[in-house]
């Protein structure tokens, strides 16, 4: 039952659509330009870097709440479970984040979304994530490969970390963590399919770049 609630929990906060409000404030819907998703990566090509940080900050923050709240909630009743439960509710956010009810379930891509889950649920993931994503941007201009080898390293840091034991739990709520890190690299691999495809072909927009990512 924890877990359905840490995941209506997430949903609910990942509803809140930064680009998607950012760009109603100015007077267009952001899934109709560029890319065509919510998220920062386009905000930050359609309308410009103020909107990129803000989509961003608000996009992380949702997910980092959320964990607060689901903390909040559980601490004392399963705190046994609490880093599992926190995933739960980071998977929600993105779930909520990607396919929000309201507006026809076109949303973003969750990346940003996962950045403040992760922080969340333990910030030197948080940190390394961060740096892997801005290596590989800072080299090769492709946000998509960013946070396609991202969340790779992030399934890879929860499996290390969690059979050396630093989490502390039982292993059948290990298990759990990994498939919750698995079905989240999914579906982010799942929404970046397109991108995949045109880096194969060597057809991807590179970051600065006014065409379609």
């Amino acid at each position: 039952m924890e877990r359905v609630v840490c995941i209506l929990i997430g949903y609910l906060f990942g509803l809140l659509q930064t680009g998607y409000l950012y760009g109603k404030i100015h007077g267009i819907d952001i899934r109709e330009y560029g890319s065509g998703n919510a998220g920062t990566t386009n905000a930050l090509r359609v309308l410009g870097k103020k909107a990129g940080i803000i989509t961003y900050l608000g996009d992380a923050l949702k997910a980092v709440f959320a964990g607060i709240v689901v903390e909040l909630i559980f601490r004392k009743s399963a705190p046994e479970m609490m880093p599992l439960l926190v995933l739960y509710s980071g998977m929600g956010v993105v779930l909520g984040h990607n396919y929000p009810f309201y507006l026809h379930f076109k949303g973003g891509k969750g990346i940003a979304a996962i950045s403040g889950m992760a922080l969340a649920y333990d910030w030197k993931l948080a940190l390394c994530m961060m740096v892997l994503f801005i290596l590989v941007v800072a080299v090769t201009r492709y946000v998509s490969l960013g946070s396609i080898l991202m969340m790779l390293f992030f399934l890879g840091f929860l499996v290390v970390k969690g059979q050396l034991g630093y989490y502390q739990m039982e292993q059948a709520y290990l298990n759990e963590v990994y498939m919750v890190g698995g079905l989240l690299t999914i579906l982010t691999i799942e929404k970046h399919r397109a991108n995949i495809g045109r880096l194969l072909k060597g057809t991807e927009s590179k970051l600065g770049e006014k065409k379609t990512s």
